[in-house]
């Protein structure tokens, strides 16, 4: 059997835990230091959570449809009435086109929830699948990560996506000619000799909306998920000490209370998060039914 102090020095370091945490299941077996722009690398438990977790979104919309009664409704029902109008509500002030919301609002809804569902992730214990997985796969070193919007090839995904949508409405709302002409002729004139300035003014405001729109969801919570596992590692410290008293117990006290607090702040960065990217989301569209 061996002993608390066998164990403690057998443990990982503070830096190894970190690293081994931020480490994908992918195709490549690639380390956390080869860079997080590496786009040949699968990172196939984001797929995977992201997916299912969408899949759960759209299923509760469902639920709620189907179960929606004209009489006085439960509280799941009145939770899902109030989601949907709030979002109506804000697609009704961005975008004046009743037929684009008829396709963007519920978009926009979904969009919220899905985020709200992969940022609540994070709340979940920070060993807990990760500790199933190696259990599973009978490997002490497999990698998980179970928070997807802590991953920058997944937020860069979806806001590609929204800037895939700018462009179709840009077309559909002002034609391949309209649009065009917008390109060089905003946001500082029609002379030709300003077509190369506005063109490239054009690329950077698309190119940074679009990076900005990713990072700023991937930021905030892969700062969250960093914190997570520093918290974590104060109750690693503690456990692994072997003490009942003095400055030990005191830092097992620590890490209850520092989660539990970072824990409950957190549901707020979680919500917030969902609701602005959101928001930008439906912006966006708008600005593309506008004319500069």
């Amino acid at each position: 059997m061996t002993t608390t102090a066998e164990h403690a020095v057998n443990a990982p370091s503070s830096g190894e835990y970190i690293v081994h945490h931020l480490q994908h299941l992918n195709n490549k077996d690639a380390l956390f230091k080869e860079g997080i722009a590496d786009f040949s690398v699968i990172h196939y438990d984001t797929l995977a959570y992201s997916i299912g977790l969408g899949l759960l979104a759209v299923f509760l919309m469902w639920l709620a449809a189907r179960k929606a009664t004209s009489g006085v409704p439960g509280r799941f029902q009145s939770s899902i009435e109030m989601l949907v109008e709030m979002v109506a509500d804000q697609a009704k002030g961005v975008i004046h086109s009743a037929e684009s919301r008829r396709f963007v609002a519920p978009m926009a809804l979904t969009v919220f929830m899905w985020i709200f569902f992969m940022n609540a992730m994070d709340l979940l214990p920070v060993d807990g699948i990760p500790t199933l997985w190696q259990w599973a796969t009978h490997d002490p070193h497999a990698k998980m990560r179970v928070v997807p919007t802590a991953d920058l090839s997944a937020t860069l995904g979806m806001s590609i996506s929204v800037l895939l949508l700018c462009f179709y409405y840009n077309i559909k709302i002002k034609g391949i000619g309209g649009w065009v002409h917008e390109l060089f002729t905003a946001p500082f004139g029609k002379h030709p000799a300003l077509w190369p300035v506005n063109f490239l003014m054009q690329i950077i405001e698309f190119l940074a909306k679009t990076i900005s729109h990713g990072m700023r969801l991937f930021g905030n919570m892969y700062a969250g998920e960093l914190v997570f596992m520093l918290i974590a590692l104060m109750g690693g410290a503690w456990a692994t000490s072997g003490a009942i008293g003095g400055m030990d117990i005191t830092l097992g006290i620590c890490h209850i209370l520092a989660g539990t607090v970072w824990a409950i702040f957190h549901i707020l960065i979680i919500l917030l998060q969902a609701f602005i990217f959101m928001m930008l989301t439906l912006v966006y569209i708008g600005q593309a039914h506008e004319g500069h």
